[in-house]
């Protein structure tokens, strides 16, 4: 049959596309169901285009700072707000083109409309409701589109949107999601950001570098609460060193709108309510599971606080039907979301050795400057676990490269099981450590143990260093500290 799959996706982001393309590799007949457009929030609102905003941050602070690299920029550095965010749209639309690509390579047919799950082996498409973000790219003429498809097996990739408190809705004009953060017309002088995970966090910094005077709100004792405290604790003084206000173990418990902009009302440690003014304030405060109008209830997908219940392998508990990335629950990742597809739709095409998803060994990045990056446990979790562990640490302020890079604030912390020498964890904070993180990944995975990664080779002059340096810490064994 003409509209009969193996294997069909709905939802073509990050998690999504990867799995469609993995599914084609296996031999499985393969389409993806998109309402707006490829790639996802990640390649057109996400990951993407908020690190091209950041890279045009990162020059800034550069430009400033040239006097402490020997160098002289004339006239004063300032910011063409519609050209940094023309660059960052520009790069989504030439990822968002290669996807569209990959689909027409790998042979995987791309529905456009929105998909509702009839019953277990059956989807019914009907035209897009919502209006998209921005204007779609042209449907190509043949594309399929509205009808009913049938497939063996269905996975749900349709991702995540922002949460929003009540009282505190965003309007597109003064209180902004990470959507209008992205794109804004002009600067504004003032900012309230509530919330500290990687995105509140991201566009904290990346407006405090663009000279606006931002304020950060966190209900947590820590900002970035997810990663070790220590580590939190280190990103927090150079965050504030850059210029940054943030208040923790605070809420925003009313926002009131003026003709500048608004009145956040801020209650603080001990009691003591503040009002803050601001042009605008960022509604960071995570986001929600994209879980309404699939027809789930209707064939009895099993939910859990907005997000789909799922296995090890994207199985959820109806037959036929699974669930991969954002909308299957935390941690919310575009590698998460593309590891867990490829697992699904390998499990599914029977390979044999296929391993569950072991969240324990997702890295995290958040691209704040400094940059924070970890994996595994956090010292109090290990802790927690009642597991006995060594814990060492380097500074980037001992290490050559970074003294060179002009980048000498940061740390490396590695965890280990005292017993077994099994790496535990790992965390970081300064100069590239999302680019250094991965190696320690790697050896997680590979099950290494500190006697392996003593006995390991790190080239000179690098960061990279830093992570040997680290381990021997552990063992008292440090040599350039």
């Amino acid at each position: 049959m003409a509209n009969s799959y193996d294997v069909i996706i709905i939802g073509s982001g990050p998690g999504g596309y990867v799995t469609a393309i993995r599914s084609a590799q296996l031999g499985l007949k393969t389409a993806i169901v998109e309402r707006e457009h490829l790639g996802g929030i990640c390649l057109n609102w996400g990951c993407i285009p908020t690190k091209a905003l950041l890279r045009s941050a990162e020059i800034m602070h550069y430009s400033e700072n040239a006097k402490s690299y020997g160098l002289s920029i004339e006239g004063k550095i300032s910011a063409d707000v519609k050209a940094v965010v023309d660059r960052s749209r520009g790069v989504s639309a030439r990822l968002n083109g290669g996807v569209g690509f990959l689909m027409k390579k790998n042979k995987v047919d791309v529905i456009w409309g929105e998909a509702e799950i009839t019953k277990p082996g059956e989807i019914k498409v009907s035209k897009t409701k919502k209006k998209p973000m921005e204007p779609q790219h042209p449907i190509p003429k043949g594309t399929l589109g509205e009808g009913t498809y049938q497939a063996k097996h269905i996975i749900v990739a349709t991702g995540a949107r922002p949460r929003v408190l009540p009282g505190i809705e965003p309007d597109g004009d003064k209180i902004w999601t990470y959507f209008e953060a992205m794109v804004p017309k002009t600067m504004p002088k003032t900012m309230v950001v509530m919330g500290s995970g990687a995105i509140g966090i991201e566009f904290a910094s990346f407006y405090n570098a663009m000279g606006v005077d931002v304020t950060v709100i966190e209900l947590m004792p820590t900002i970035m609460p997810v990663e070790d405290a220590e580590i939190s604790g280190l990103a927090r003084k150079q965050l504030e060193k850059a210029g940054l206000k943030i208040h923790t173990e605070a809420k925003v418990s009313k926002v009131e709108k003026t003709a500048s902009g608004i009145v956040a009302h801020v209650e603080l440690k001990g009691g003591k309510t503040e009002k803050l003014e601001a042009e605008k304030l960022i509604s960071a405060v995570g986001v929600q599971g994209n879980i309404e109008n699939l027809g789930l209830e209707k064939v009895g997908v099993k939910t859990d606080r907005g997000c789909i219940v799922i296995d090890g392998y994207g199985k959820t508990n109806v037959p036929g039907i699974y669930a991969i990335g954002d909308v299957a629950g935390p941690p919310m990742l575009a590698h998460k979301a593309e590891h867990e597809g490829v697992v699904c739709v390998e499990k599914i095409a029977g390979l044999p050795g296929v391993h569950p998803t072991d969240k324990n060994k997702i890295p995290g990045c958040t691209y704040c400057h400094p940059q924070v990056a970890s994996v595994g446990l956090t010292e109090a979790a290990a802790k927690d676990a009642g597991i006995e562990i060594r814990v060492g640490r380097f500074s980037f302020g001992a290490n050559g490269k970074a003294i060179a890079l002009g980048e000498d604030q940061g740390m490396i912390k590695t965890i280990f099981n005292k017993k077994t020498g099994e790496l535990l964890g790992a965390h970081m904070v300064g100069a590239e450590v999302t680019e250094l993180i991965q190696g320690f990944v790697v050896a997680m995975n590979l099950e290494t143990t500190e006697e392996e990664l003593m006995h390991t080779i790190f080239p000179h002059p690098t960061l990279s260093e830093m992570m040997k340096e680290s381990v021997l810490d552990a063992y008292g064994r440090v040599l350039n500290a």
